[in-house]
Order: C-alpha cells, then structure tokens, then sequence
C-alpha cells in the first residue's frame, strides 16, 4: 500500500526524485554545445544509478523529458530524442549488470513508435532486477497524470486515496503503485517543481543544488541523504517529546 502518511525510519528503503537540470548551462560554461551537456547527463544518470543501492536508495525516479520540452527548438528536441535512442541501445546490459529495473512513466503517445517498442523492450530485458528501480519521466506531466487519472475513476461516489494510487499508476504506465517520495532533488539552482511528481511529492523533503547535473556525482548524491536524514519528518504530527 502505497505510503502516504506513514512515517519511515532514516535506515528505510528511499524513494529518491531527481530532476536532473543544468545539462545546457554546463555545457555553455565549457564553450559547447548544448548537445555535450545532455550527453554528459546522460553518462551521468549512469554513475548515480550505480550509487543508489549503496545509500539505501531502491527508488529513483529520474524527469527526463518534460511535456514542456516539446515547445523547445525542434533540432534540440530532434537530439534529445536521439540521445534517448541511444541510451536504451547502450545503458540496458549496464542496467541489467548493476541489477536495476528500468520503467518508464509519462506518456507515449506523441513518442516515435520505434522509441515506444525500444523502451517496452527495455522494461521487459531488466523487470528481474532488484537493486534499483529506475523510473525514467519521459513526455511527463504531473498535471496530465493527475488529471487523467481522475478521469479513469470519474463516475464513482468515492475514492480512497489508495484508488487513487492506483488511477495515478495506470495513467502513467506504471505496472503498481510506488509509494511516495522520500527526498526530491534539483541541481543547476533553480528551485521549484516544474510540473513533476506533484501528488508522490505530497511530503517529500526538497534538497536544491547549484551544482549542475553533470557534476553532481555520487559524492553530491551522499551529501543529498545524508542532508535528508538529518531532518526530522513529522508528517503533520507533533513528536511525543514536544507533545506533552
């Protein structure tokens, strides 16, 4: 059952977000084209999914492409999806080596139909794998899924939370509900939400970095939790000690 208010101990499995931002900006400071910085944030993806069984991480949901981004220059829009096509030609034996499970949310109708059977394929050679679960968001919006999720459940009188769970999950492809976010982060300084994780980030505890996405590396990563589980979650409650 997907843990909505239940709080977990800071030893407990995480569900870590990331939204990976500042691919272009890196590659800018460097005199490059914005091209580089994706790649290099690609590669990076790689590093940090090989360091989250390491740190207790078991979920990484990871926003990969925004239904925003499609409104970006279509050449850059023509290479991300490039890039995407040769992440899941080069990163799926990488997965299936570090035992991480690799899913996708989002939509996918308005992807390529080629990418479409590339990432089923995906989700199928690595669904044994059971250090990591990597959930890629790809043409993700958390509004669109929240909204299409109502509408998969309109017509009944009531809704628990758990259905609800279950709606969101469906409408984004998801095979079961994941429960919530534990700790979302942001690199390249900016800090706000853009659309993602809306609902699952209900009672997430945010860490924003100005390092930028490429150079945040598993050292940044440990400093993210160890920063996390510094904190107290209450979840709305008022701890016993400060109760009486």
């Amino acid at each position: 059952m997907p843990q909505t208010i239940e709080k977990k101990s800071n030893s407990a499995p995480l569900h870590v977000a990331i939204i990976m931002d500042g691919n272009g900006r890196w590659a800018k400071r460097q005199n490059k084209a914005r091209f580089f910085g994706h790649r290099a944030g690609a590669e990076n993806l790689r590093r940090v999914v090989e360091t989250c069984p390491k740190l207790g991480i078991t979920t990484l949901t990871a926003y990969a492409f925004s239904s925003d981004n499609w409104g970006r220059p279509q050449q850059e829009v023509t290479m991300l999806m490039q890039l995407f096509r040769t992440y899941l030609q080069v990163e799926i034996q990488n997965l299936i080596k570090n035992g991480a499970k690799l899913t996708f949310i989002g939509r996918r109708d308005r992807l390529d139909s080629k990418i479409v059977t590339m990432m089923e394929k995906a989700e199928r050679d690595t669904a044994a794998g059971q250090n990591v679960h990597l959930r890629l968001a790809v043409d993700y919006s958390a509004k669109d899924m929240i909204v299409e999720a109502a509408r998969h459940l309109a017509g009944k009188d009531s809704i628990s939370r758990e259905e609800f769970y279950r709606a969101l999950a469906y409408s984004q492809h998801d095979a079961e509900p994941v429960g919530d976010v534990d700790l979302l982060i942001r690199t390249g300084g900016e800090q706000r939400l853009s659309d993602y994780l809306l609902w699952e980030c209900a009672y997430a505890e945010f860490y924003f970095s100005p390092v930028m996405w490429p150079d945040f590396n598993a050292d940044r990563l440990q400093e993210a939790v160890n920063d996390f589980k510094r904190r107290q979650r209450r979840f709305g409650r008022i701890p016993e000690a400060a109760a009486v």
